[in-house]
């Protein structure tokens, strides 16, 4: 897809991004980018989560690898867009499998299923295909990603749903990531077939295989390490990448247990404990 030039001043980024951070940090929602800035594009919206990361960074945050959202054509659809979009998973937002997870740490969150894949060599663009993305793979293990908003769902002031571009300013809305069950390497099984049970209180609520994943969970990979070499920007080896959900995000709410049954790649849990922080409107 070709990219729409930005038209968001860099003052504007900054303030936006200064925005998000104190979102995160109240757990007050803000209002959708989109509404303030009509004419926002992607480039825009990638450069305001990068100035959020920049942020995250500057306050000695480190980059653990990466997220790849909107993989399933519905929910493409339902966005009006035609391709993924792309976050960064930074070491403040790994979990612990198999315990409590303050809901304090979030505002409005919500789980989903998806295999994680850590490189053992670096993949850099353009022309990566699913087969470097394999070779270049130690292991492939189930995860769940939390996502959350610290931009308003659906706005509070118009009543709309916000639009794509919200969510990838949002750092494509993820918050926190759980690995767990068992590890293998990319070969020991067609990762197509690979499913997962998403069962919350003990009632299965939603269930998917990893081909709802652009085909192939590895198509993802190799879709982003594309999306980055125009940015001069390449998947490192040692880094985690999230290759998107194959199933619908379940809410969260407080003291929830779930279970995430991925058959032969084993079963993790976690309790959800407390209160998500602030208010949420959406």
């Amino acid at each position: 897809m070709k990219v729409p030039e930005r038209v968001i001043p860099d003052a504007d980024l900054t303030s936006l991004a200064a925005e998000l951070e104190s979102a995160e940090s109240s757990g007050v929602q803000i209002a959708p980018f989109s509404e303030r800035h009509p004419g926002i594009t992607f480039a825009d919206a990638y450069a305001v989560q990068r100035a959020w990361v920049g942020l995250k960074l500057e306050g000695g945050a480190r980059v653990r690898g990466h997220k790849i959202g909107l993989t399933s054509r519905a929910m493409q659809r339902a966005s009006q867009i035609t391709e993924p979009d792309y976050g960064t998973l930074l070491d403040s937002m790994f979990y612990e499998p198999n315990g409590d997870i303050p809901l304090s740490d979030f505002v409005a969150p919500k789980v989903e299923v998806e295999l994680a894949f850590l490189l053992r060599a670096d993949l850099r663009g353009p022309d990566v295909t699913l087969f470097d993305v394999l070779r270049a793979t130690e292991y492939v293990t189930p995860a769940a990603e939390i996502i959350d908003a610290r931009i308003q769902r659906v706005s509070a002031a118009t009543g709309k749903p916000r639009r794509v571009f919200d969510t990838i300013s949002d750092n494509a809305a993820n918050a926190g990531i759980i690995v767990g069950g068992s590890a293998v390497r990319p070969d020991a099984l067609d990762l197509r077939w690979a499913a997962a049970l998403c069962i919350r209180n003990g009632v299965i609520e939603e269930t998917g295989v990893a081909a709802g994943v652009l085909g192939h969970p590895a198509q993802g990979i190799a879709w982003l390490a594309n999306r980055l070499a125009p940015h001069g920007e390449h998947l490192k080896a040692g880094e985690l990448v999230l290759s998107g959900s194959f199933t619908r995000p379940v809410d969260i709410a407080s003291g929830d247990v779930f279970t995430f049954d991925y058959g032969r790649l084993g079963t993790f849990s976690c309790r959800f404990a407390g209160q998500a922080r602030g208010v949420a409107h959406g």
